[in-house]
């Protein structure tokens, strides 16, 4: 009996084939419900154009039209729904030079990359397995579907795939696989870079991402993406205390620390990262050094937004693993800040000029208000507005 969230897209194959179509669930969402995983986005393959289901449903948005797919939106939910189809050669090594729409589930599975993924079911739990993936899910291995020098030519990025499947399901990668990945790993350079991050940022985040390193390491791949094929130890010199780390920004955070010549903007721009994969790797990399140096305490903590507080300890573990960091402590400590921010300081830099008319506008301000915050997050002030007056009058700013 099929149960939730396929439950959810039933209406969407039963839609399909009242109008005369095959549709079955297909993919990653199979694959996760044999192995017993949280299902994550559930995708239909039908034997419908994408016009025809364009037709059929009320809500549809045309996002891959070219190549058959389509989001259909129901009870606020997406599901895409792509028509089976066959594959040209891949000449730009992404996107296939031809597309042929066709009515049979069989021809569509084969072009799949492995064979894990290459699973269809029906909406009464019927499982179409061509190529004996249920058997590579019971000895845990990933394996492409027919020729892996193929696979791998039309599409570089399935080796990183391989690497990140290795990681979020601690599987091992089929002998054959594995070689043919070597043979064809210098292709990777040819890849869009935002391809591979995308690719990485769920590597790193895999729950068996040591396992994930070995295979990287093992694969040779590292040589030639940005920034490792120039600094190539830097793979082997992960720390055996690794854990999963859930964003990109952190990673980066990590890898700086491990060799800081490398600088974060070297990182941002090598791997083309967002403006917020950059401001959080900045952030961490100030909060990291700040506790080399000075252990923790409530500066740090005012000055660590609370969204990356999970990542910081993380990476506290995995960079000094003897100390010993608990984030109930962390999240506690900021619980009992006085104030979260500058704009809650009592005192304001109209105020502060002045209480010393005779300093003009200047960097000092800032000093000043700093030095006020810090006397407040320490508790060694209250942030009370006379009191924080007082106490600045009583140590004026040192100008140079």
């Amino acid at each position: 009996m099929i149960k939730s969230p396929f439950l959810k897209a039933m209406h969407v194959i039963e839609t399909i084939e009242k109008n005369n179509h095959q549709a079955f669930f297909v993919g990653g969402c199979v694959r996760d419900l044999l192995l017993g995983r949280a299902i994550g986005d559930i995708d239909i393959a039908t034997s419908a154009s994408p016009q025809t289901i364009s037709k059929i449903f009320d809500s549809v948005i045309p996002v891959g039209i070219e190549h058959g797919t389509v989001i259909v939106r129901h009870a606020n939910e997406s599901f895409e729904v792509t028509t089976f189809r066959k594959e040209g050669k891949y000449s730009d090594q992404r996107h296939p030079d031809e597309v042929q729409f066709i009515t049979n589930i069989e021809e569509d599975l084969k072009r799949r990359d492995f064979t894990i993924n290459a699973l269809a079911m029906r909406k009464d739990g019927h499982i179409i397995d061509l190529f004996e993936a249920k058997k590579d899910l019971s000895i845990r291995q990933i394996r492409t579907v027919g020729n892996g020098l193929e696979r791998f030519r039309e599409d570089p990025l399935r080796i990183i795939r391989a690497l990140r499947f290795v990681s979020q399901l601690g599987f091992f990668i089929e002998e054959d696989t594995m070689q043919h990945m070597k043979q064809v790993k210098k292709e990777v350079e040819n890849l869009a870079v935002e391809r591979i991050t995308n690719e990485f940022q769920k590597f790193f985040a895999g729950t068996y991402v040591n396992k994930g390193i070995d295979s990287f390491i093992e694969s040779g791949v590292y040589n030639y993406l940005p920034i490792f094929k120039y600094h190539s130890s830097l793979i082997t010199r992960l720390p055996k205390s690794f854990h999963p780390i859930s964003s990109f920004g952190a990673v980066i955070a990590l890898f700086h620390k491990l060799d800081e010549h490398i600088l974060v903007t070297e990182w941002i721009n090598a791997w083309k990262c967002s403006n917020n994969a950059r401001n959080e790797a900045i952030t961490l990399v100030k909060a990291l050094t700040y506790f080399e140096n000075h252990g923790l305490d409530e500066w740090l903590i005012y000055q660590l937004p609370e969204t990356y507080m999970n990542r910081f300890v993380n990476l506290v573990h995995i960079l000094y693993p003897t100390r010993k960091l608990d984030i109930a402590v962390v999240q506690a400590m900021h619980r009992d800040l006085p104030i979260n921010s500058r704009q809650q300081l009592a005192l304001k830099g109209d105020e502060l000029m002045r209480l010393f008319p005779n300093l003009q506008k200047g960097p000092w301000i800032r000093r000043e208000l700093e030095r006020l915050e810090k006397q407040v997050v320490f508790k060694r002030l209250k942030n009370e507005n006379k009191q924080l007056k007082e106490w600045i009058t009583c140590h004026p700013p040192e100008i140079n």
